[in-house]
Parts: structure tokens; sequence; C-alpha cells
């Protein structure tokens, strides 16, 4: 399926610089002849990566991977890429995760992949999932997986109290409000402190547009109406004492899982394995639900994670680099390989990749439960409205200052997100870009 226009990225001249920039790099070797096979290196942070790139290069002969494991991005990944590619010695491939692509893409790290891709390639990744790696119209990164976001569950607790799984939003805070009368010290949720990419899944969802282009300007409304909608939702349950407030991911959360003391859990689909490796004890009690919905009569969703793989305008083989990424994003024995590392929920890309999926994970932990059925029934409810700005790490570093601020009473959700919006303005200006927040 050919990519959907989407507004322009960069303003007239910097996008010109970029053009003649990534042509100039285009022409890169595809002679495999010599004393050997051709070396391609590799960046990424992603489990079970080394297990791909080892099944790869056991499968063929005429190109070798060479694989150096990062760390995640907010570990130092982003910016260990960004000094590469700035001192012109990136690697052939790198993942790179979707809020950070438009802000490579103005960097001149992705070579513009859009002549380079084969159309029956494009045909096999999900709209919405291309739709997120395409910029100005030009595809800069191939999808690895999208994550739509789902409700993790304790169906045990629903059971014992006789607590309806919420189907609509109205009807989670009437069950956070009957789980926390039936039993005091638990709760339904979290409102995650560092949560950034939570809150953006749930505005994309409502509708909420934080970044958009048109006419060569850049549109900044972190505080949109869909956006206040969502924000004053979750104030309402952290007033209310109707979630936990803590930071995703720390030791504290976790202990309130395990034990039992917060009974449900809003990500994206690939926290199906990490659930199961962080509270294995919770076997046979977890489920999944779809996200609650606003409007059930219009469902909508948004995504929280999910990576890319990128050829970078240091590549000397794009069309190998292109060729390599082709075979771990659409082959099943790619896959395989990657599950074979440990459990792995991430929805893949490739829809036809699901029957893999589903049988190369044991959901025995779910119950059994079908869990890719529902992933792919979540993706295909994923907006294709959402655009990621073009300096997201420090956006997300201002809103999670705040969203801290709002956790201990100094502060609000939409406070937090306007200073996000604030601190950003000055970033993007910087980049020579028109901005507005109007």
């Amino acid at each position: 399926m050919p990519a959907r226009p989407r507004a322009r990225l960069v303003t007239a001249a910097l996008l010109a610089t970029l053009t003649l920039l990534l042509a100039g790099c285009s022409s890169g070797g595809s002679d495999t002849a010599g004393t050997g096979p051709l070396h391609l290196t590799f960046w990424s942070a992603l489990r079970g990566t080394q297990e791909v790139v080892d099944e790869y290069n056991r499968s063929q002969d005429r190109i070798r991977v060479d694989y150096e494991q990062v760390p995640s991005g907010p570990q130092g990944g982003w910016a260990k890429l960004s000094n590469a590619a700035r001192a012109g010695n990136a690697p052939d491939v790198a993942t790179m995760e979707y809020p950070q692509l438009p802000g490579y893409a103005i960097d001149g790290v992705p070579r513009d992949l859009t002549d380079l891709l084969p159309d029956d390639v494009r045909r096999k990744i999900l709209p919405q999932a291309l739709d997120l790696t395409t910029l100005d119209g030009r595809i800069y990164a191939v999808p690895v997986d999208i994550e739509p976001m789902v409700f993790f569950y304790r169906k045990d607790v629903f059971t014992r109290y006789g607590i309806q799984v919420p189907k609509t939003w109205a009807e989670f805070e009437t069950a956070a409000r009957a789980l926390k009368k039936a039993d005091p010290g638990s709760r339904i949720g979290s409102f995650f402190t560092n949560g950034s990419q939570h809150m953006a899944g749930y505005a994309w969802q409502a509708g909420g547009q934080w970044f958009r282009t048109a006419d060569d300007t850049w549109r900044i409304t972190m505080d949109d109406a869909p956006t206040r909608k969502v924000a004053a939702y979750w104030q309402h349950l952290v007033d209310q004492d109707l979630v936990r407030v803590e930071p995703v991911d720390s030791q504290q959360w976790r202990a309130h899982l395990q034990n039992g003391e917060t009974v449900g859990y809003m990500a994206g689909a690939w926290a199906a394995g990490s659930l199961m490796n962080s509270t294995p004890g919770g076997k046979g009690k977890w489920a999944i639900a779809p996200l609650p919905q606003w409007d059930p009569a219009k469902p909508s969703l948004g995504t929280q994670g999910g990576s890319t793989f990128a050829v970078t305008k240091d590549s000397q083989h794009p069309k190998e680099a292109l060729e390599f990424i082709t075979w771990m994003v659409t082959s099943p024995d790619a896959l395989r390989a990657k599950l074979s590392s440990g459990i792995s929920s991430a929805y893949p890309a490739v829809p036809a990749l699901v029957p893999v999926a589903r049988k190369e994970m044991d959901t025995a932990y779910y119950s059994g439960q079908d869990i890719f059925g529902l992933f792919q029934r979540s993706a295909r409810l994923v907006s294709p409205r959402w655009q990621w700005g073009p300096r997201m790490t420090s956006t997300i570093t201002s809103v999670e200052d705040g969203f801290a601020k709002a956790g201990a009473g100094s502060g609000s959700i939409i406070g937090a997100l306007r200073q996000g919006e604030r601190r950003t303005l000055p970033d993007l200006k910087s980049l020579g870009l028109s901005v507005t927040t109007n």
C-alpha cells in the first residue's frame, strides 16, 4: 500500500539541504565481488537481536552482519547514534524508536528509503505502522512492530469482587471506585510520573494532535481539547485517590503488581511479555482486554512503544542494508529467532507474521488467551492522525518533570503538558523551523 502523504517536516531550506545530503550518499556500492562477504554494521538495543543476526548470517553467505548491542535510548543509545552520525561513522543499520524518528530525519541521520523499498514489502506492512515512518510523503525507516495500547488486569480480583472489565473510561472510574471500596489497599492502576508516552497514547486515542505541520510550519498544541479532556480525567482519578501515583518500571510499581495491590496496567502490546518476566507469580491470574474507549461507537487507539529499522546516511551499502532489514521485518525465521531469546510479545508490523508469533509464544501466563488476536484487532484501531515532534527527547523530559510535580501535589497534569510545550519551542526554533502554538 502506498505511503500516506504527511505534512512537511522541515522548512524548504532544511529539506533541500537534507535532500542533497541523502542524494550524495545514495550511490553506496552494492558489489559483493571480492575476497569475502560484504559486511554491514548494525546497532540495536532490542532484545533478541543477536539471535536474529546469527540466523541471518547462517541463512546466506553474501552478506555478513556485524552486530553491536547499544544501550536503550534513554540510557545513552540515542546520543550514541547522534554522535556517530555527526562524526560520519554511523552504522549501516540502526534501530530508531517512533518518537525519535522525526528528529533523526531532520538531522539527516536516516536515509530516504522511498525509492528503495519495494511495493510488495510496503503492502505487507500494516498501514498504521508505515504511516509512522512516513514523513512528508517520504519513508525514512521500516517498522518493526506497532504497539496498540491495551488493558492488563487481574481477572481473579475482578471476579472475586464482581467488577466488570471496563469498556469505556466512565466504566473504568466506576470499576476503580468499586475496587477501592471492596479492598481499600488496592488500586485499579497507576498514573505514571514518568509516563509521558502513556499520556501521549491516551491523548492520541482521544483525537489529540500534539504536533502537526502545515504550510512549512510546525504547530504544537499539547493542550488541545482532546488532551485537556484526557488530562482532566486522569487528574480527577489522582485527586480522588483512585489510582496510584508512581514511576513505571520502578521498584515500588513492580512490588505493587507482584503483591496484588495494583491490579491493572495500561501499556502497549509489548508489555505482555514484560509482565510475564517481572511478575511470574501472576501466572493464570492476569488477562488482557481492549483499552477503554471514550465512544465505543467510534473506537480509536494510540500506541505506546514500538521501533523501526533505518538505513543511515553513512551506509555505503544501502541496498544490502535494506535487504537485511526487509528480512528481519518480514521473515518468519527472523521472528522465530527473536522469540527464541525469551519472552517477547511485540506485535509485528507485518500482520502475516501473527500466526508465527501466536505459535511461538507460550500464553499459559494468560490462561491460553489469544492475545495476538486481541492485538491484531487493536492495531487496526490505531488512528493515523498522530505525528511525533522533532525533539521528543527534550519534550519528554520537560513533561515528566511536570508530572513528578503533579504527583507530589505541586502542579497539575495539564500544567506539565503546557510546560512541555513551552520548553519545546526554543528547541524547534533553534533548528530554524517555523513554529506556532496556535
